[in-house]
């Protein structure tokens, strides 16, 4: 089906509803699938679709992209700027009321895109929402959370954690007793797939580029709850999830920078007040949590060998997933 069914009008609506930004690094096979999910689909609104790519340098990302969806708006960008920069350089371009910041490694189900505009449109408090996601295999991917806490560094995913398991810090953080399958206001999305008002950006600001990639999502959220903008999961939209498909096999990188973005936002907004010993105390922990992984990381290297491609990830993933 031709591009043109994305932008077939609504009610007699010229207005374009929702941009969907997709973000992409050397996931080509999983970005077409993203596409193809989307572009074969009928929607109630009006939508368009920006592909970004950063700079994917090894699968020809962008040549598919022109070959298959010459109709799709591509911004092609010489080096990688991180999922912020990245994500941000679509917004002079996007036309939409709202923003689907989706990532490659998806697959957009019947339905879904409308179900978030509908939302938005019912609820004008509402600053983002976020849709049900999923593994492949059918099962619950958890995509919303607690804003973490001290505690929460301090038990989750350390020893403290594996002595204390069923600790408050963690229960509450990871929302262990959230009802998935009802609609509600939580504090914070996953940026895999977070549908932004454009009206709540322009109150609060884009996504912070002082974060090259992890925790810019909460960071996003946070500054919505200060501003009084309310974040809700809508379990009625869903989106397949391949969830680190496009990152996993570099996962030494992806731990140092999700470990240095952990500490940037703690930084950010748990700073005030403290003494001055909690943030050296802080950053201590997440050193040694980010050292634990690497080792972790280290031991299936030397079981299965250093992935070099994506694909390569199959052998040695399950080794290394926390």
């Amino acid at each position: 089906m031709p591009l043109v069914a994305l932008n077939e009008y609504s009610n007699g609506s010229p207005e374009i509803a929702l941009s969907v930004v997709v973000l992409n690094w050397n996931a080509r096979d999983y970005l077409l699938a993203c596409l193809r999910s989307m572009t074969t689909q009928i929607w109630r609104h009006r939508i368009e679709i920006i592909v970004v790519d950063n700079h994917s340098d090894i699968d020809q990302s962008v040549r598919s992209v022109r070959r298959e969806f010459p109709q799709i708006q591509l911004i092609a960008h010489p080096r990688n700027m991180g999922f912020a920069a990245g994500n941000n350089s679509a917004l002079p371009f996007a036309r939409g009321r709202f923003l689907l910041f989706l990532n490659p490694d998806t697959v957009v189900h019947p339905n879904a895109l409308d179900l978030l505009v509908d939302f938005l449109d019912s609820h004008p408090q509402c600053g983002a929402c976020g849709p049900k996601l999923l593994n492949e295999n059918g099962s619950l991917q958890k995509s919303c959370r607690a804003f973490p806490t001290f505690g929460t560094g301090l038990f989750r995913s350390t020893f403290l954690g594996r002595l204390f398991p069923k600790n408050p810090w963690t229960r509450q953080y990871l929302m262990l007793d959230f009802d998935h399958s009802r609609e509600a206001r939580v504090d914070w999305l996953s940026g895999a797939a977070l549908c932004v008002r454009r009206e709540t950006l322009d109150e609060i600001g884009t996504w912070d580029e002082s974060f090259f990639m992890y925790c810019e999502d909460v960071d996003l959220c946070f500054r919505m709850n200060r501003s009084g903008w309310e974040r809700w999961y809508v379990p009625q939209s869903q989106i397949t999830h391949r969830i680190g498909a496009s990152s996993d096999w570099i996962q030494g990188t992806t731990i140092r920078r999700h470990h240095a973005a952990m500490l940037r936002y703690f930084v950010k907004h748990n700073s005030h007040g403290l003494s001055a010993l909690t943030i050296p105390l802080v950053a201590l922990g997440i050193g040694l949590r980010a050292l634990l992984a690497m080792a972790k990381l280290y031991r299936s290297y030397a079981k299965h060998g250093v992935p070099n491609r994506p694909e390569d990830v199959a052998k040695w993933r399950g080794d290394t997933s926390s």
